[in-house]
């Protein structure tokens, strides 16, 4: 920054007239980024890219709510196309207490992904993650219900991590009612969540907490 360009939003305009096979954006803050990250990715280029989100589908409507409402439509007709997967991830207390272990999400742009994605019907996601063994795809819930099975981690770090008790603990195999109990207990050591997401040739995006 400074020698080879002005600023990162001027290096992002001019980055495809160096024909690059991939760009790794970092995170997308602003409106014009996840604009040019999108032309990118529509080109037919590897993009890369971080936000702030919990989960995949908070992923997908992050980046639209970005633009105004009246170009939310034309976004999510892009985004539909160049979008190639989003990956969320979590770091846990591993069981023995010696360092952590990767939770994640994983969604892939599936034919049906992309339809709920142009349809605007992004709160469907979760429920195609779920079903989407077959193609790769699972939610966090079900990724932490078995690292909490092969007893990587314990039952109360899935469970503070996990989205949607109620399948976290069907996944277990626990009650609601033992899930109240254990609901109290909390790790002391934070985690780090970070999703990516990747489009067009491929678009990624990552989140820290």
């Amino acid at each position: 920054m400074g020698e080879d360009t002005h600023s990162f939003a001027n290096a992002l305009k001019h980055v495809l007239r160096q024909d690059p096979d991939i760009i790794l954006v970092g995170e997308m803050r602003d409106l014009e980024t996840i604009s040019v990250a999108l032309t990118a990715a529509e080109t037919g280029h590897l993009v890369f890219a971080t936000l702030h989100t919990q989960d995949a589908a908070q992923t997908i409507d992050r980046i639209i709510d970005v633009f105004p409402p009246e170009a939310q439509g034309q976004i999510r007709t892009q985004l539909a196309s160049a979008l190639q997967g989003v990956v969320c991830q979590t770091l846990c207390k591993r069981a023995s207490g010696r360092g952590r272990i990767i939770a994640t999400e994983v969604l892939l742009a599936t034919p049906a992904v992309r339809n709920l994605i142009r349809e605007g019907n992004t709160h469907q996601i979760y429920s195609a993650m779920q079903a989407g063994a077959q193609s790769g795809m699972h939610t966090m819930d079900q990724h932490l219900g078995d690292l909490v099975k092969n007893g990587s981690i314990t039952y109360e770090v899935g469970l503070e991590k996990a989205h949607h008790i109620e399948d976290f603990n069907r996944i277990v195999g626990r009650s609601a009612h033992m899930a109240q109990g254990a609901g109290s207990m909390n790790d002391p050591m934070g985690g780090q969540m970070g999703g990516q997401m990747m489009t067009g040739g491929g678009m990624a995006a990552a989140r820290p907490r």
